[in-house]
């Protein structure tokens, strides 16, 4: 830990029980109101003072906003506690560390220099596919199929955690990052013990690579998602630097209602702050309404901050984090330091707590919250219940257009029932959002117990899973008698992690795909994630919702999504009398009371008492030694990655982007997934063509996620989401492309390769919300290994903007008003970006010059969406990665 100058006085001994320790007081400084967020920002830069990357200014911009709600911007250097990871991210970052120690060893300095400084947690939740479902021997047989398909890369992450120091892994099925992070890793308060020196207490933060590492912000630790390329340069010391955000205050008021459930109120409050506009800002949530929310439901509502668009949705230490601390069996010498501290440094909330100055606030009476779901294909686009049938025969309309008036039913092959626009074919419980929440699984068990005492059961063709993102659960429901029911329905357990959510869905059963082809139907999934963009849940799903736990298990038993569950009924009982959904929902008073009875903190002190060890499989599996990777030349899943060949410790020189041509032109809100796909591989893109070269069978190509350590799949996958649409093409979606040179339409990896050839270089032009969803470091890897030089888009997400900039590529905003269809781009012009070969900074206008065929041309004026002065060394080092290398050396 840098030892800091301490200019302001602030270094205090806190006493609790037998022990002292030492921490940085804040309310010296007079920043009563200073929202709760920015006093853990502005205690973190006292406790890092140096006079170098924390300077005198940098605390008293801090000081000075909690004077005043004027938002003055003012850049600075982050050192979080911890760093948490998941695999789909985890592996490509620590590749990229591998690659680094080679170079260390190339050029005769210490491999070892390569090193995480920062604790850092991974967790391995993110390969489990749903291949088996509904039936008892799901969990173990899916659990052998994923160790068997990613053997090569849980090798090389045991070598990880041979060779790195620092650095722990918790093993596959074991739980959710996000879960395995609320209810065992995160401290609130987190502690350095210095030697025999008196320990510095200050509080639990940290970045994942996971978007919704958010979730934690829940038990009132500031945490927010980065991409796997920052994180690596946080482990290897370098300071995160950011301008201090605003804060959107979010009043919260009332009770919730009979009948709604969490996951109804997070997607109020993220279709609420999507419309207000918060990204890149703090959300702190303030309010008596707080006094009525579960710190589970606090989680809910804070997972889901990628899908608002904020840096993180955060709730301030109060009686219901020491609670919830207390309820999951966490040490109580830790618990009373979190409730000390928190009160000695103002970090403490009471019911009568004078409310801080934000920036803005929006308030919500959650007692006028109702039952919801969210889709077609984004979170944000909230639909009431009793709206859900009108909502999916819109998105039906817009998809078949004048025939939506024919009846579409195909026959399923050997089965006694056919398919239609709108059946479920998916019904997932999955994901951190609601699996950490015991009211939601305990309500999505009792409306299976209601369901099988009324005879009903889910419809033959959909595929349902269980994916709990703890072991706690199974150790619940099962207590509380509703995992019967739940597996009788098919609700299974399939395994610990995120399945569907993230894209690993599995297959479909064979005569279900075929008729979903045959007819080409609108078909739907229902997941009680926080994602559904396009392709993401399953190729052959082309309407995917987000909606709570027990309305999962309902939609299974409706079986479609023209069932509308608040007024028809969902099936029949024994006497063949209707069944609705009000008949099998469980109250409020029913599901506190299986909480109260059935879970204890025994529960969790028990199945984390060995988080770290791993079943016996995981135990066996062969560890390399060495300070260096031994890469295996014929794999492919792990390869060492090309982007430091030839290295030199002194960077290029910037040049102007001259000539060049449109890769692809996109429209508003392309996501991650568009531009760098999770799910499963086809064998018809160019990454399934590559396996096929290398004789891996349709059967074992896994998913995208599981191969993000080879850049071979990768950067062939990128942009080749099945739903894309690049407004170059006509007549056709997914990964093509028009080659200007030739007017062929072929795959976006494919004329990359023929630009090079040509040595052309490329940009994409994109509109609103460009790089939204996942913080997937491969979407912006693959764009530069695509040859793309520079984005211009209408607007960017936050950590997308960050990943691009970290790999070398020149994120760029139109001017409001001017966008690729005011310009009448069509991707015939050729392209010429000045202004960035000689004093770059940040912010900065830089000219686009279109020359469109006939020989006009137009200037436009560009931003540099380039924040920091960090960020600009960055670039001009051609990626974070090159800096740091050069730093170390």
């Amino acid at each position: 830990m840098i030892a800091s100058l301490n200019s302001f006085k602030t270094k205090s001994i806190l006493n609790v029980s037998d022990k002292s320790y030492i921490y940085y007081d804040i309310t010296k400084l007079g920043v009563k109101y200073l929202p709760y967020s920015l006093k853990i920002l502005l205690e973190n830069l006292l406790r890092h003072e140096d006079g170098i990357s924390v300077s005198y200014e940098d605390v008293l911009s801090l000081i000075e906003q909690s004077k005043t709600k004027k938002y003055s911007p003012h850049e600075i250097a982050y050192r979080p506690a911890r760093i948490l990871m998941q695999d789909f991210t985890g592996v490509p970052a620590l590749v990229d560390l591998a690659a680094m120690r080679d170079v260390m060893n190339e050029i005769g300095d210490n491999p070892s220099k390569i090193n995480p400084v920062l604790p850092v947690d991974l967790v391995i939740d993110h390969s489990l596919i749903v291949d088996e479902f509904g039936n008892s021997e799901a969990f173990s047989n899916n659990t052998k199929l994923e160790l068997n398909r990613n053997k090569e890369r849980y090798k090389f992450l045991k070598w990880s955690q041979k060779a790195f120091s620092n650095f722990r892994i918790v093993p596959p099925g074991t739980g959710i990052c996000h879960q395995v992070n609320l209810e065992y890793l995160a401290q609130t308060v987190w502690t350095n013990d210095e030697g025999d020196k008196t320990a510095i207490a200050y509080p639990d933060t940290l970045v994942g690579t996971d978007s919704h590492t958010t979730m934690i912000n829940a038990l009132g630790v500031l945490g927010w998602g980065v991409g796997g390329i920052e994180a690596e340069s946080s482990m290897l010391g370098q300071p995160l630097t950011m301008l201090v955000p605003e804060v959107i205050g979010f009043k919260l008021t009332g009770e919730m209602p009979e009948g709604a459930t969490a996951t109804d109120l997070v997607l109020k409050i993220t279709q609420m702050l999507r419309a207000k506009g918060v990204v890149g800002k703090f959300v702190e949530f303030y309010g008596s309404g707080l006094n009525e929310l579960p710190l589970a439901d606090r989680a809910t509502i804070a997972n889901m901050a990628p899908e608002y668009g904020a840096f993180c949705g955060f709730f301030p230490i109060d009686v219901e984090t020491i609670s919830y601390l207390r309820f999951t069996g966490r040490d109580e010498t830790r618990i009373e330091l979190v409730e000390a501290y928190a009160k000695a440094q103002g970090m403490w909330r009471e019911n009568d707590t004078d409310c801080p100055k934000f920036n803005d606030t929006i308030e919500l009476d959650i007692s006028t919250i109702l039952p919801s779901i969210a889709g077609p294909k984004r979170p944000q686009d909230r639909v009431l219940l009793t709206e859900a049938v009108k909502n999916f025969q819109t998105t039906l309309k817009a998809t078949l257009g004048n025939n939506t008036n024919t009846k579409r039913a195909i026959k399923v092959k050997n089965k006694n029932y056919q398919l239609n626009d709108g059946d479920v074919v998916i019904a997932a419980i999955t994901s951190c959002t609601n699996t950490s929440n015991p009211s939601a699984l305990i309500a999505a068990g009792l409306v299976a117990q209601k369901a099988i005492e009324k005879n009903l059961m889910v419809k033959p063709w959909v595929k349902t899973s269980l994916a709990p993102g703890s072991q706690v659960v199974t150790d619940y429901l099962k207590a509380a008698g509703l995992q019967n029911s739940l597996d009788k329905l098919g609700f299974n357990l399939v395994g610990y992690g995120c399945t569907t959510c993230i894209g690993n869905s599995g297959p479909l059963n064979e005569s279900i795909k075929t008729a979903v082809e045959n007819g080409d139907l609108t078909v739907c999934a229902v997941l009680s994630g926080n994602r559904n963009f396009e392709g993401r849940i399953n190729h052959h799903v082309k309407a995917s919702y987000l909606a709570s736990p027990p309305l999962v298990v309902a939609y299974a038993l409706a079986g479609s999504l023209l069932v509308n569950l608040k007024h028809d009924p969902i099936g029949e009982d024994k006497n063949g009398k209707p069944v609705y959904l009000s008949d099998i929902w469980p109250s409020n008073r029913e599901i506190v009371s299986i909480i109260q009875s059935q879970i204890s903190p025994e529960m969790y002190r028990l199945r984390y008492k060995n988080v770290f060890q791993g079943d016996k499989d995981w135990q066996n599996i062969p560890v390399s030694s060495g300070l260096t990777y031994e890469w295996n030349a014929d794999s492919t899943y792990v390869k060492k990655p090309p982007y430091f060949i030839d290295f030199q410790k002194k960077p290029k020189l910037i040049k102007n982007i001259s000539a060049a041509h449109a890769l692809a032109i996109l429209g508003d809100s392309v996501t991650t997934d568009h531009i760098s796909p999770a799910g499963l591989i086809s064998k018809d893109e160019p990454s399934g063509k590559f396996l096929l070269e290398h004789q891996i069978s349709p059967i074992n190509f896994n998913s995208y996620g599981s191969r993000r350590g080879n850049h071979e799949i990768m950067v062939r996958g990128t942009f080749a989401n099945i739903r894309l649409q690049n407004e170059m093409t006509t007549n056709v979606s997914g990964g093509i492309t028009k080659m200007i040179t030739t007017g062929e339409q072929i795959s976006i990896f494919d004329a990359s390769v023929e630009y090079r050839k040509l040595n052309i270089p490329l940009v994409v032009i994109a509109g609103k919300e460009y790089g939204s969803g996942s913080s997937r470091d491969w979407a912006a890897k693959g764009t530069y290994m695509l040859g793309i030089k520079a984005i211009i888009a209408e607007s960017f997400e936050r950590i997308h903007r960050s990943n691009l900039i970290g790999m070398g590529v020149l994120p760029l905003q139109f001017p409001e008003g001017i966008d690729r269809k005011s310009l009448s781009l069509t991707g015939n012009e050729t392209f010429n970006i000045n202004g960035i070969s000689s004093a770059i900074s940040p912010r900065m206008r830089v000219l686009l010059t279109i020359i469109y065929t006939n020989g006009l041309t137009k200037k436009v004026e560009l931003l540099c969406c380039i924040d920091t002065a960090n960020e600009i060394k960055y670039y001009v080092h051609g990626g974070i990665l090159h800096y740091v290398l050069r730093q170390l050396t």
